[in-house]
């Protein structure tokens, strides 16, 4: 065939299976693989497990043991699946994870029910990212009909717990080895059909914790209040260290427009007796707290080193330290992921730009994410930096109450991605 009839071959292709790609993704997100803890991955797993073997695919179901979040009770399971062309050649992986975050509150929808209505598919995970997940899994079977004699291999894999990380899923996986034969890597997180993301921003997640003296809460003078000295903490982050990111700015192509500063979320905080549960009817002892704990999130940008995002907090809190009596601390390192960045000459990123041309007729938006996704094992660990983000969904419905995404958003990501197979194992 030449080049403009296998375009429209996978353009009538990817048509044809928009049935099936709505009831695919909705049998998914009628999954809940929730996130804590992490539920029902098995079961995820064992559906795409079916769903690729009847398609030709070798599969192997992998269980991360003895990786961060893995126990008996919620086994950390993943999915690689990998269909060998009529000849040797390059690999295009495409990556997914199969968690998702908690429902929360202000849904009018049933958040696994997976209800189409108005041409969107709503649930939790819809957008982010079974939305994607399914649009992959089309896409490689459409062009498998079309290019039945392709050379090299596709791989689809659906993998546990990137929103804690990724340590159960992606991190584990490079760690075995999984990427050193993939070439190319396309992670259908939702960044918006006519972008490409080539990385995201650096992570440093960290508890503090103050310390104090318990006493009678009657006689607080007696103890050492720690959420007082946390509270200290907060003002001085308040008046030096929030006003110190907002001037630092990055020349990375971060999207939201606010993403492009350094951000620090204050993601916990806790201080005294833990909570009494809401069923149980009683009332907290009278005690001045010992301690105080914070969890922090800080953002950083690709011109900033990890030493000074780690310095800047410490010299927030050893000023705090020098001006006030009996105060101390301890500070603890949750996480720390790098920022990272595909060059736009980059093959797979040269490949999905000319895909998007003949899909929408315009040229893609090269941006970076706020947030990390599993980019960052791929590229640290797998030592892959051929890899980007792409896939349907509008970002800003991620983890959103009555999260969505749109049947034709995913049609037009699944041709993308049938044409870069294309572009790729058919040269």
């Amino acid at each position: 065939m030449t080049e403009p009839q296998v375009k429209m071959r996978l353009h009538e292709a990817i048509l044809a299976r928009r049935d099936e790609l709505i009831a695919l993704t909705q049998d998914l997100i009628r999954i809940p693989t929730l996130n804590p803890p992490g539920e029902n991955y098995r079961e995820i797993c064992d559906y795409l497990d079916r769903r690729l073997r009847g398609k030709g695919f070798e599969t192997q179901l992998v269980r991360a043991e003895g990786a961060v979040g893995d126990s008996d009770k919620y086994p950390r399971w993943n999915i690689v699946a990998r269909k060998e062309g009529a000849r040797s050649g390059e690999c295009v992986h495409f990556n997914s994870h199969i968690d998702v975050v908690d429902v929360g509150r202000g849904w009018t929808t049933d958040p696994f029910g997976g209800e189409l209505k108005d041409g969107k598919i709503y649930g939790r995970g819809a957008c982010d990212m079974k939305g994607g997940l399914a649009a992959s899994i089309i896409a490689a079977e459409a062009f498998i009909d079309v290019c039945p004699d392709f050379s090299g291999a596709i791989e689809i894999s659906g993998t546990a717990d990137e929103e804690s990380g990724g340590f159960g899923g992606v991190a584990y996986l490079a760690e075995k080895g999984f990427y050193a034969k993939v070439d190319h890597v396309i992670i259908p997180e939702p960044l918006n059909k006519d972008r490409i993301c080539l990385g995201h921003r650096g992570v440093w997640w960290a508890e503090i914790e103050t310390h104090g003296e318990i006493a009678h809460g009657s006689m607080p003078f007696l103890g050492d209040c720690a959420v007082r000295h946390m509270g200290a903490v907060l003002h001085e982050m308040e008046e030096s260290l929030f006003p110190a990111l907002a001037q630092k700015r990055t020349e990375m192509p971060v999207v939201p427009e606010g993403a492009k500063q350094s951000t620090l979320n204050i993601n916990s905080l806790h201080g005294g007796q833990a909570e009494i549960p809401r069923d149980v009817n009683a009332l907290p002892s009278p005690c001045v707290p010992d301690s105080a704990r914070m969890v922090i999130d800080r953002r950083f940008l690709i011109e900033e080193s990890i030493d000074e995002v780690i310095g800047e907090m410490k010299t927030v809190l050893d000023k705090v330290k020098g001006e006030r009596p009996n105060f101390s601390y301890e500070m603890r390192e949750m996480m720390r992921v790098l920022p990272t960045m595909t060059e736009r000459e980059a093959p797979v990123v040269q490949s999905v730009t000319r895909a998007i041309q003949d899909t929408m007729g315009t040229a893609p938006q090269y941006v970076v994410s706020p947030g990390t996704y599993d980019q960052k094992h791929i590229d640290r660990i797998g030592r892959l930096k051929n890899c980007i983000a792409y896939g349907p969904g509008i970002l800003d419905l991620a983890h959103k109450p009555d999260e969505y995404v749109g049947v034709d958003d995913m049609l037009q990501s699944a041709e993308v991605m049938a044409l870069s197979l294309a572009d790729l194992l058919t040269g």
